[in-house]
Order: C-alpha cells, then structure tokens, then sequence
C-alpha cells in the first residue's frame, strides 16, 4: 500500500483516476462494450457461526433471529429449481458465464459444480458462505485466513486454484486488496466505482473489474425493489449509452437463481440478455478475459 495519502485522496487503497486523463481502452474485434455474467452459486447458513457478519439488508422480514427456515428455504429454492433454468437460458444464448462460488455451495452443491464446470465456466472464489461476509472488525490474520480458506477449499472441488475474487455482498476492509494477491489472486470483482479495469494497488498485480450493484438483481429488484419489467429497459438503455462513450468500458450483470430463476422473471431476464447481444459492438466475455485483455494492454 502507498505510505503516505495523495491530494484529494480519502484513503490509500487504490488512486483517484478520472477517466479523461487515462489511455483509452481497447477491446478486441473493436468492441465498444465487454458484457459479462456473474452467476451467484451460495450456500447460506441456516446457523452462522458465533461472530459472523451478514449483509442486514437481506434480514428477513419477519425480524431478524435464527434459525430463519424461510428465508433460507427461499435461497434453497435456488438450489433446487432457479439455477437450472438460468443454465438452460444461458446455453440457448451461448453465453460465456463467470460463476461466484462460495467454499459452502462448492462443497455441498456437487451436481451443481459439475454443472458449471461441465460447461466450462469461469470460478471466482466468493468467500465462505452467504452468511459471513469480511468486515473491517476482522484481524489481519482473521480476514488473511477467510480468503485463503476459501480459495483453496473451491480449488480442492473444483480441480484448479480461481483467479478471481467477488466477496459476499462486497464484503472489504482496507486490507483486502493486498491479501487477495499475497493469495495469487489476479482480479477482484469488489469495487464498482468505474466502467472500466484498472490496477487495484501499485505492484500491478491485481486488477479491478468494476462490476455495478445497478445491474446485480438482488440490489436492484430486491433491495430498490425496482419493477422487473422494467429491467430489459434498464439493461438496453445503458449499452446504447455506453456504446457511444469516449473509450470503450466494460458491464456486468448479478444473477442470483432464487430471484432471477423463479419463473415469473426469467423471461424479463432473457429479454435483457437478447437486448444486449442485439446491441451492436457489444462482446460477450467471461470478468477473467477481460482482466486478460487489460492486463495484456496495460502491462507496462
């Protein structure tokens, strides 16, 4: 980390980069946008451990006390129903697909796993459950065990070490960017503060993919409790925009299988997935082949 706050900075995480004083982004085929996909595979406590912090946005409503079976019923769903219908519209789309995949869900869910690696989808570790997300409370040695754990408990199911890191509910703390690549991590999906890559800390060794809340379906349908039939209208109008933009930027879509695989929305999110890949110089690509492609660009 820089030892000492530059002018205008709030904190020494990653440095203040307006986009008209950087080089351009180039993507390949002359692409003006990179969609991706981040598929949410979760497995959720139904007792977290003493200690553990979750997002208190997703408290049930009812009050907030455990065992919550209903709310942890209505995640399962996602498990058992939603996600299969995700993957079949993916698969009639043809689509690239980054999966977030938590050391719980890789653990407990097999058939699920297989049925993303068998499609060859890209992991990214996703902590250790929906449950117990990083705060700033946690030690060093805490937080430094929690990724590593996660890492290595995916890369024992899933046959190789992920590249990618998306904390549950953004979960960080100052520290985390710099454990995440003592850890080898390469790219980070946490931070949504721009539409394009960017180095995430001065060695140069972990990238940030911006990937937005706006377009995660659990932060806009549920928690802004956004109308779904407005959300191929949402998607569309921001590629027409984005297409047109000064460089070329990158946008990310949050599925979660028990909410956008219930069957009263899949059809809004196949209209938004048919809209993008209609909208001219838009590239489909897994969050891994766009860290490549800046990485490749940038690497001086």
């Amino acid at each position: 980390m820089p030892s000492g706050r530059k002018v205008g900075m709030d904190h020494d995480i990653y440095l203040y980069s307006p986009i008209d004083r950087r080089p351009q982004l180039h993507l390949p085929h002359g692409a003006r946008v990179a969609f991706f996909i981040v598929l949410h595979l979760e497995y959720r406590e139904l007792a977290p451990p003493e200690g553990s912090y979750r997002d208190p946005r997703f408290r049930g409503e009812f009050g907030d006390f455990s065992p919550e079976y209903r709310t942890w019923t209505y995640r399962e769903y996602g498990d058992r129903i939603g996600v299969f219908r995700l993957l079949s519209l993916f698969d009639a789309l043809d689509l690239p697909v980054t999966v977030a995949i938590n050391a719980m869900a890789a653990e407990r869910r097999p058939n699920l796993i297989e049925a993303v690696r068998s499609r060859r989808y890209e992991p990214v570790a996703h902590g250790l459950s929906a449950t117990q997300m990083i705060t700033s409370e946690m030690s060093e040695d805490e937080e430094r065990r929690y990724i590593v754990d996660a890492r290595d408990r995916l890369a024992r199911v899933w046959g190789s070490v992920p590249h990618g890191w998306l904390g549950q509910d953004y979960g960080v703390s100052p520290r985390t960017s710099r454990l995440l690549a003592d850890a080898g991590f390469s790219y980070t999906l946490d931070w949504p503060n721009d539409e394009q890559p960017y180095w995430h800390n001065p060695e140069r060794s972990l990238i940030a993919v911006p990937s937005q809340p706006d377009w995660d379906d659990a932060q806009t349908l549920l928690l802004r409790r956004v109308p779904v039939h407005h959300y191929p209208r949402l998607v569309s109008d921001a590629l027409e925009r984005l297409v047109v933009e000064n460089g070329a930027r990158i946008f990310g879509i949050g599925v979660h299988p028990w909410i956008m695989g219930a069957p009263h929305r899949i059809r809004y999110l196949k209209e938004a997935l048919e809209a993008a890949l209609r909208t001219r110089d838009v590239l489909p690509a897994s969050a891994g082949q766009i860290a490549q492609w800046f990485r490749e660009g940038h690497n001086r």
